[in-house]
Parts: C-alpha cells; structure tokens; sequence
C-alpha cells in the first residue's frame, strides 16, 4: 500500500507536470524482501523513491519504469531469480515482460508499472467563440487547455501546441514566440486572405520561411468546418495528429506566400505564367519565389523561361 508521505510526493509530481511511474508490487516469493501491495515512485532520471526490492530488483525496475516512461504503456514486470535454466528476456503477447536477473537472491518479484503522464497542454491566444470552444472540447479529450496571453507564451514551452485565435490582436508576435518555442503545432485562427498578410508582415520582420512553413493557417484539417465547434474539432484533430507521431503541418500550398491562390476543394491551384496551364500548387511542382510571391509551373522548361524574362528569383521544387 502506498505510504501517506508517498502519495502526497506523487501529488507534487504531477502538479509539478513530472511523468513518473508508479511501481507497484501485486506478487513476491519467499524469501524477498518485499511484500505485496509495496509502491515506489520512479522518476525521470531513474530515482526510486520508495521501496519494491533490494538493489537488483531496482536494476529491473528502473530499466523498464524507464521504458514505459518513453512508451507511454503500463508494463507487468515479472523478475525471476538467476536459476539452472536460463530464460531469456521476453515480451508476451498482452505486454508482460519477463527477466531473469543473475544477482536476485530471493523469489520471484511481479510488479505493475503505470506510467503517469502530464495531459499533453495546449495554449490558446484569444478570447473568441472558437478560443472558447477549444477549451471545451480540448479538455474532453483529454488535453490540458491553457489560455494565456500572447506575451506569456514563452513561459510554458512544455506544450504540445499553441493555437492563436485571437482575430487581429498582437498575432505576429505571439506567433513568432511560438516559433521560437518550439512547440511542435503552432497555428493560426485566420482566413486565407487576413493569414497571408500576417504571414508576410512576419516575413518582412525576418522570420525565414522555413519557420513560416510551420504555421498551419487557417488552423486545422480541412473538414467544411462552419460553426466555432466544428473549427475547434478541426484543430484538435490536426494536433492529435501531431502528437501521434505525424509531421509538423507545413503551410498549405508549400508557400507562405502563395496562401491566396483559388483552391477547389482542399487541392491549392495555380496558373503557370508562361504557358497558362492550371496545375496544382503542392510540394513538388515546379515553382520560384520573386518579389515574396510564389509562382507555380507545369514544368523546368516554363520555369527557365520565367527565369531568363524576369531576372533572378528563388527556386522552389
């Protein structure tokens, strides 16, 4: 059972958002020293706090409080005593991870490790309908919602993402503390027109365009989103995407600058100044920067030609 003082340590953690394990022992042979229902803390730099076992039971504990520290997955952890037989390390089917340790001199020890895990925080800029509804719905599934001002947001960069929304109110420098943040989704509540002017007045402050590209403006995954609840749905669903493991969202079109081009559907189109062919404004299709705006081509060939009527301008795949 966990001691009074133990839990109390194991509520600072949290509140402190410290991921840590909770070790706990649900089985132990004669002649360990430990019993059943024993808990000990395992904190991010391996410090046990808390008794399951003497010191090679600790080896095992900590190697894989660790483990399920990075995967985010709670671990039965069996650790038996070095016998005639050797067995080797095995993961079984339902997650049960099974040791031999050669220096255990007691009985077998089980313990469950549940890893806790600080709720991944979002920052939100703005007090706006949509701000609203991204509260309400970012807590329910399961994110820790911060509102915060926009020059407070350097102040919490153990978030997951921040998402300004705040229509027209001190967007480029919030976003540009956010850049340099490094929250992994920065994104910005705006319509093509007003997103691309922030996004060049960011670009004429000296922000590159390889951070520009991180902006996900308008915020969100393209659903047909109309009401302030369905915007929202649209950004937590591009952020849960982030946080599983999917790319940063790179501006759509591949350009900042090229934000205003007509779009059918969610497919960016462009028109190619030599030859006058529609084609798709993406990564990949052949492009220049001149004069901060972006143009597209349906080939090298229309692109030379550009390039040698119009004079030198940046190359883009």
């Amino acid at each position: 059972m966990i001691t009074a003082a133990l839990s109390r340590r194991a509520q600072e953690l949290a509140a402190e958002r410290v991921p840590f394990v909770a070790a706990t022992v649900v089985r132990a042979q004669a002649p360990s020293s430990v019993r059943a229902g024993a808990v000990a803390l395992v904190l991010p730099d391996g410090t046990i706090e808390g008794f399951v076992g003497g010191v090679c039971t600790e080896h095992s504990v900590r190697a894989y409080s660790l483990r399920a520290l990075g995967s985010g997955r709670a671990t039965l952890l069996r650790i038996l005593p070095f016998g005639d037989r050797a067995v080797d390390d095995h993961v079984d089917e339902d997650g049960t991870v099974t040791v031999q340790n050669p220096c255990l001199s007691g009985g077998a020890v089980e313990l469950f490790l549940e890893p806790v895990l600080p709720a991944p925080a979002i920052l939100v800029v703005g007090e706006t309908p949509i701000a609203s509804a991204l509260m309400r719905l970012g807590t329910e599934v399961g994110f820790e919602m911060v509102a915060v001002d926009g020059d407070r947001v350097d102040q919490h960069s153990d978030g997951i993402a921040l998402v300004v929304a705040a229509h027209g109110r001190d967007e480029t420098q919030t976003l540009r503390r956010g850049l340099e943040s490094g929250f992994p989704y920065v994104g910005l509540v705006a319509g093509p027109k007003r997103g691309t002017g922030v996004l060049a007045e960011l670009r004429g402050d000296g922000v590159p365009d390889e951070l520009l590209a991180r902006i996900d403006v308008p915020a969100g995954i393209d659903i047909g989103a109309g009401t302030p609840a369905e915007i929202a749905l649209s950004i937590l669903a591009r952020i849960i995407a982030v946080r599983n493991g999917g790319a940063a969202p790179e501006h759509r079109g591949g350009d900042p600058a090229d934000a205003a081009e007509p779009a059918l559907g969610s497919q960016r189109l462009a028109v190619d100044p030599i030859c006058g062919m529609t084609v798709a404004a993406v990564a990949g299709t052949p492009s220049l920067t001149r004069d901060g705006q972006v143009m597209y081509f349906c080939c090298d060939g229309c692109r030379s030609k550009y390039e040698a009527q119009h004079g030198h301008a940046r190359l883009g795949d």
